[in-house]
Order: C-alpha cells, then sequence, then structure tokens
C-alpha cells in the first residue's frame, strides 16, 4: 500500500498536545512512538471507581463521575487498541470491566445505555434520561471477545447480541447498526457472523451510508467509522473503490488546527473539545492502517 498522503503530521500531533486529554496524548505516544503501554493504563485508571466500573467522562458525553456502561465501553475500546500481550494489568481490567458489567446487566444479558446514577450531571440530549436500551452491548462484547476474554457474562451477553441480530425484526438506528457490526468482526464465529452481515447491506443507502435517526441534520455513519479496519469480515459491504474515496475525504477533513472534527452534535465546551481528540487520533489511526501513513 503507497504511504503518500497530504495529511500534516506534525500539526495533528501538535492538535493532539495542545488540546487533548493526557489519556489520547499518551495513546498517541504508543501507537505512533512505540512508548510503553503503562502510560496508557497509568492515565486510564484515574477513570475508575471503587466499584469496578469506569466514570468522571471517561465517555465525554456523560459527564457524571459515576460508573457508567458508556464508560466500561469507553475503557474497554482502549484495552483493546492496547491488546492483551502488551501489559498483564490489560487482561486484568478487562475482566474486572466485566464483572462490573454483568453487575448492572439485565437478566437477559444486555446492559443498560444510561444508569439511573447519570441523572442530574451534564450530559448529551440522548444520555440524559436512564436507559434499558442494550445497543451497547454489542460493542462492549465485540471489545471483549478481541481481548479473548473468558467471562460468563459475555457468553450471556453474547446470545443476546445473536437474537438481535438474527431476530424477525431488522436492526434500527445508526449506532446500533454499527456496534452490532463491530461484535460480527469480532465474535470467533466467522461463517455465521459472514451471513449476519449480508442482513446489514439493505440497511445501507448507495454511499454505504446509514443515517443517525434524531440526530443533526444529515448526521450519518460512514463506511470507514461502520467497517474501520482492513481485512475485517464487515468490508464485505464495501467495494475498495468506495473505501478509497471514503480514505480520500477523511484526509482532506483535516483542519487548520491539526485536528479532525465530528459530525454529531456539540453541546459542551469540554464534550467538544475531549471528542475531537479522541476522533482525530482514530482518523490518524485508520489511515495508518490503511497504508495513508507511515
Amino acid at each position: 500500500m503507497s504511504t503518500t498522503t497530504s495529511i500534516d503530521m506534525e500539526a495533528a500531533r501538535r492538535f493532539i498536545y495542545d488540546d487533548a486529554r493526557l489519556l489520547e496524548r499518551h495513546r498517541l505516544a504508543v501507537l505512533f512512538d512505540g512508548a510503553p503501554a503503562g502510560r496508557v493504563l497509568d492515565a486510564l485508571r484515574p477513570y475508575r471507581n471503587d466499584d469496578g466500573g469506569w466514570g468522571h467522562a471517561l465517555e465525554p458525553d456523560l459527564r457524571g463521575p459515576d460508573s457508567q456502561v458508556s464508560g466500561a465501553l469507553s475503557a474497554l475500546a482502549v484495552l483493546a487498541e492496547l491488546g492483551a500481550a502488551t501489559d498483564p494489568a490489560v487482561m486484568r481490567l478487562a475482566t474486572e470491566t466485566a464483572d462490573w458489567l454483568a453487575s448492572v446487566a439485565l437478566p437477559d444479558g444486555r446492559v443498560p445505555h444510561v444508569l439511573p446514577t447519570g441523572v442530574g450531571y451534564p450530559a448529551a440530549p440522548w444520555m440524559a434520561e436512564p436507559s434499558d436500551s442494550g445497543l451497547l452491548t454489542y460493542a462492549i462484547a465485540g471489545h471483549l471477545w478481541e481481548l479473548g476474554v473468558n467471562h460468563p457474562w459475555l457468553d450471556t451477553a453474547t446470545a443476546w447480541c445473536w437474537a438481535q441480530i438474527e431476530g424477525d425484526k431488522a436492526l434500527v438506528g445508526g449506532y446500533t447498526v454499527e456496534f452490532a457490526v463491530h461484535f460480527l468482526d469480532a465474535v470467533p464465529e466467522p461463517d455465521r457472523a459472514a451471513a449476519a452481515i449480508e442482513r446489514v447491506r439493505p440497511l445501507l443507502r448507495e454511499d454505504g451510508t446509514i443515517p443517525v435517526d434524531g440526530g443533526q441534520s444529515d448526521e450519518k455513519l460512514r463506511p470507514l467509522e461502520l467497517s474501520a479496519r482492513p481485512g475485517a469480515p464487515s468490508r464485505a459491504l464495501f467495494s475498495a473503490e468506495l473505501i478509497a474515496a471514503e480514505l480520500d475525504r477523511l484526509e482532506s477533513e483535516q483542519l487548520d488546527d491539526g485536528g479532525w472534527d465530528f459530525d454529531f452534535l456539540h453541546w459542551s465546551p469540554g464534550q467538544a473539545v475531549e471528542w475531537r481528540g479522541i476522533v482525530t487520533l482514530g482518523a490518524l489511526q485508520t489511515l495508518r492502517a490503511h497504508g495513508r501513513l507511515p
């Protein structure tokens, strides 16, 4: 793959140093400079609570201190990015997070979207009220499978995910589809996952996007958000030409300050700056994974 790129990597670094959280600074150093994984873990641990869960706006759209399922998802995403082999603490933290998730899970295995402890703290409109929606269950299960965690709750959650994906009703909602696809890319049942991915195809528009109901005007999830990794089973949904065009678009969206922005609601200054650090690092990871950065 070619590493010819229009990306100003030094400007992207400056943006991370200027505006991103300490966590993203250390993630950048691990991913691009070979820094030890322990530094990311040290930056991640302050978001953890005594109950084993994660809060304190680790997920920037829910800013209270108490443990929330979205915080657990964010923590597992970072741990999966590091990989179980990088540090013994990665698997320990992932397993303990699964323990906490089991403690808040509903009887059918799914985990709520927002727990009641989030009420009264600043939050995005879609996280302002308690919700038993289980859409985060897909992505959480996917990260646990990526990490190789062996946990009874993961078995129950996986059964719930399959029941929803293979049920009589189509998946509804852009983020539900995104998280379900992440699960299908990670679950170690390739033939079953490949068949299920084909059930997603009719939900996509001609350009490979899927609309976000209730979001910003024309808010949508794009192919590289739905399928970020080359060679993932979900790549069957998209042509090589479409992925190449999406990579060109992603390159072109670097802003003058060196960072990338996001198209969902900017509802507070803190949320906006934290998410920009996260999506900037994500853009760099995606571009490098596809040979657009060395």
